[in-house]
């Protein structure tokens, strides 16, 4: 019978599995290995999401595995931009591509994006690509206006994510700050290929390997693959994994990550979009539904970065960053009302210091201060 766990155990061994606390990671690409995908639709906030679960590893150290082809940025699954594995991406996108497609179908059509034009993009693509040739999104869009291919409105930006989720395009080595497009089969030359139900059972296991514990209800909303297809993963992947209950539902983890809860869960100063958050359907062990609007103001899906403390989401946090250094601001959502609350706060504050401390590192800038916000603001 599998052993019962409290939900603070859940949190402290989400903390040790997504390598933010215990034994530290020892790289952005062993980061990458662990959490299979890690949300990267805003591109120096996911650069910070590998960096702060591989201390000592710099932004420079991040962008060279990603110039180096290691980690590739491509939409892999729920139509959403993420790092993965490169060797990675090809099983995903099998896996998850058919579903996308058919949800994408229609916003398609309304743009004129029908099968022959997403056809000529293909061609156009492969022409100016081909021999390990870059472009920038810019530099693209131009591409396909010169074939005569309009961009117009949100025709680029979809022409784009269609040829990445079908195995044409993802993005490559860094152009200024952003990347630049490549042809997938030249940056990613020696994919990994699985039949599809030991693709299922990867795909299982390796959430649970960088997510756990969670349910198999939180892998089908973070793959978005069906629930008849997460449960053949994980019965593919069930003599890798540990099973725990938790309030009387089922949940999961791997077995090398199940061993001991960390000794110390440290303050975090985490990206917006972070993995400990987005990673699963159910966010309740880590915040709570009115703490949650603070962090999506006016629930516009932009998710804003996260202070936590023992595993907690407890307030935000805005950065500016300018040749004199990093100045961040963290606003708590407590109100220090009581002395208990200001004893909180002053450790989370603390706390909060040592991370940003951690983040100028990470960057390669000074630390000039961390001041008090009265209330959570934007990026």
């Amino acid at each position: 019978m599998p052993a019962a766990a409290s939900r603070a155990d859940v949190v402290r061994l989400r903390l040790l599995a997504q390598g933010l606390a215990g034994v530290a990671l020892p790289g952005a690409v062993a980061v990458a290995e662990r959490m299979l995908a890690v949300q990267a639709q805003d591109y120096p906030a996911a650069q910070w999401a590998l960096g702060v679960r591989s201390p000592g590893t710099t932004l420079h150290d991040v962008q060279a595995v990603i110039s180096a082809g290691e980690i590739v940025r491509s939409w892999p699954m729920r139509g959403t931009l993420h790092f993965v594995p490169a060797r990675e991406l090809g099983w995903m996108q099998n896996l998850t591509t058919p579903r996308l497609l058919a949800k994408t179908r229609t916003i398609n059509e309304r743009l004129g994006l029908g099968p022959v034009v997403l056809a000529r993009a293909r061609e156009a693509a492969i022409a100016a690509l081909t021999g390990q040739k870059q472009l920038s999104r810019a530099e693209f869009m131009a591409m396909l206006r010169a074939t005569d291919i309009s961009t117009e409105g949100q025709r680029g930006y979809h022409m784009i994510a269609h040829l990445a989720r079908t195995g044409t395009l993802c993005w490559g080595r860094q152009v200024g700050t952003q990347q630049g497009l490549v042809l997938l089969d030249e940056w990613v030359p020696n994919p990994r290929r699985l039949e599809r139900d030991e693709a299922l059972g990867e795909f299982v296991y390796r959430y649970f390997l960088g997510h756990g514990p969670a349910t198999l209800v939180d892998f089908a909303w973070w793959s978005q693959l069906t629930l008849a297809d997460a449960k053949t993963g994980l019965t593919v992947a069930r003599n890798r994994l540990t099973e725990m209950q938790v309030d009387g539902a089922a949940y999961f983890m791997a077995d090398e990550t199940a061993d001991a809860l960390p000794p110390r869960t440290p303050v975090l100063a985490l990206p917006g979009f972070d993995e400990y958050l987005l990673g699963y359907r159910d966010r309740s062990h880590v915040i709570s539904s009115d703490e949650l609007v603070r962090v999506v103001p006016g629930l516009n899906g932009i998710f804003l970065p996260l202070v936590v403390t023992d595993g907690r989401v407890v307030g935000t946090w805005r950065k500016t960053i300018a040749a004199s250094g990093l100045t961040t601001e963290a606003a708590l959502f407590e109100d220090p009302a009581t002395a208990a609350a200001r004893t909180r706060a002053t450790k989370t504050r603390r706390g909060f210091g040592r991370a940003v401390q951690d983040y100028a590192r990470f960057l390669g800038v000074p630390n000039r201060q961390t001041v008090k916000a009265d209330a959570p603001a934007s990026t």
